[in-house]
């Protein structure tokens, strides 16, 4: 895999976590933008998955990555921008899927849900799937849609 521009962040809930997939990628030759957080205080999630998205909406990355403490309210948060498709994954079939047919472009985990291990197979896998396209175009765009 060619290397990628990627953003990642976390809340307190997931800074271990990170830490790790963050060593990983760049160990791996990608260019990952950390928007924190750095310590253990709690913080707010939402505050940490907004950069996120943003740096994906302006083009300044390709890939974003949030953790919190079950992913969830990364998700929720990183999902209310325009251009945002995140999903909170499990398990490799997760992440070869979202990625292949909703063209997901945040990869969510929970920290307090996940190990390591499991977490980075499926960041990798994510990271390594192609968008389908296809049929799955005019979902993609009924997504987009804004509501009427």
């Amino acid at each position: 895999m060619s290397p990628l521009s990627l953003a990642i962040a976390a809340d307190h809930g997931g800074l271990d976590l990170k830490r790790q997939l963050l060593a990983a990628l760049r160990a791996a030759g990608h260019q990952v933008t950390d928007f924190g957080t750095d310590g253990s205080e709690s913080v707010d999630y939402p505050d940490y998955a907004r950069p996120v998205a943003e740096a994906l909406t302006s083009g300044a990355v390709r890939f974003g990555v949030l953790v919190c403490g079950s992913g969830i309210g990364m998700a929720i948060t990183a999902n209310r921008h325009r251009g945002i498709r995140a999903a909170v994954l499990h398990n490799t079939t997760e992440a070869r899927l979202t990625r292949a047919h909703n063209d997901a472009n945040i990869a969510c985990f929970g920290g307090r849900t996940l190990g390591v291990e499991v977490a980075l197979d499926c960041l990798l896998t994510f990271l390594a799937t192609p968008y389908e396209g296809g049929r799955h175009d005019r979902r993609i765009a009924k997504i987009e849609r804004p509501p009427a």
